[in-house]
C-alpha cells in the first residue's frame, strides 16, 4: 500500500489527502513533523517538507502540485467521473492557476504564518526559532486572509465551484488552506456569505471527514470547526 507522509495541520497534507480521498486512493499515513528533520525522511525529499507520497513500487512524488499532477496521471483517465482536473486544455489552466493561487500565494501570505506561529513554535526549541508566537506576524495573516476569502467569494457566485462547474483541485487546495485557517480560529466567515456557503459544501464531503477528526495536542479547534452547519 502507499504512504503519505504528512502533518495534520499541514495545509499542504491535507490537500493531498483530500485528493487521494476523492479518488478513491486508501493509503498508510504517517505523521511527520517536519521541524524534526528526520534522516530517513530527508533521504525520501531533502527539502523535508511535508507531504511525500511513497507509492506500493518505492516511487517518491513530493509536494502538493506533484503529488496533485502524478495522481491526476495515474488515476484520472481511468476513472473520468473521480477526476480532479479538466480534460479541457484551458479548464485546467484556470485549474492550475487556482491551484497556484492557494498553494503558493495563500500559504505565503496566511497559513503558513499560521500554523508556524501557533503550531510549529509550539514544539521547537528557542534556540532552533520557538517560542511565542510574533502576535505582528498573526495579525498580519488574519488581514490577508480576509480578501482571500472576498477572492473566493467572488469565484464562488460566478461558478458552481471555484474552477468552473465540477469539483477540481482548486476547490481542495482552497478547502485545506482555509480548514486549517478555521481550526486555528482565524476564518473571518462574516466576511463573504457566498464563500462561507462555497465552504459548507466541500466541507461537507466525505473526503473532509478524516480533517475534521484531527486534533493538535493542547490545541482544540472552535465548537463550530466540525459542525457542517456552522
Amino acid at each position: 500500500m502507499a504512504t503519505l507522509h504528512h502533518y495534520p495541520l499541514c495545509p499542504h497534507s491535507r490537500f493531498a489527502r483530500l485528493a487521494l480521498a476523492e479518488l478513491g486512493r486508501v493509503v498508510d499515513l504517517v505523521e511527520e513533523r517536519p521541524w524534526e528533520r528526520r534522516e530517513s525522511f530527508l533521504a525520501l525529499d531533502p527539502a523535508g517538507q511535508t507531504p511525500v507520497l511513497v507509492e506500493d513500487d518505492g516511487l517518491v512524488v513530493p509536494g502538493p502540485a506533484v503529488i496533485a499532477e502524478w495522481l491526476d496521471e495515474t488515476t484520472g483517465p481511468a476513472e473520468p467521473e473521480r477526476r480532479l482536473m479538466p480534460a479541457e486544455p484551458a479548464a485546467r489552466v484556470e485549474v492550475r492557476r487556482l491551484m497556484g493561487w492557494f498553494l503558493g500565494k495563500f500559504y505565503e501570505e496566511v497559513t503558513g504564518y499560521l500554523v508556524n506561529e501557533k503550531i510549529y513554535k509550539r514544539f521547537v526549541s528557542a534556540s532552533a526559532g520557538g517560542g511565542p508566537p510574533d502576535m505582528a506576524t498573526i495579525r498580519a495573516a488574519r488581514a490577508n486572509v480576509r480578501y482571500h476569502v472576498r477572492y473566493i467569494g467572488f469565484l464562488a457566485q460566478r461558478r458552481n465551484f471555484l474552477a468552473g462547474e465540477a469539483l477540481t483541485y482548486a476547490d481542495l487546495a482552497a478547502a485545506a488552506h482555509i480548514s486549517c485557517v478555521d481550526y486555528l480560529g482565524d476564518a473571518p466567515w462574516a466576511e463573504d456569505e457566498a464563500a462561507k456557503t462555497w465552504y459548507a459544501r466541500v466541507k461537507s464531503r466525505p473526503s473532509f471527514r478524516a480533517l475534521l477528526a484531527d486534533r493538535v495536542p493542547g490545541m482544540a479547534p472552535p465548537d463550530a470547526y466540525a459542525d457542517l452547519d456552522f
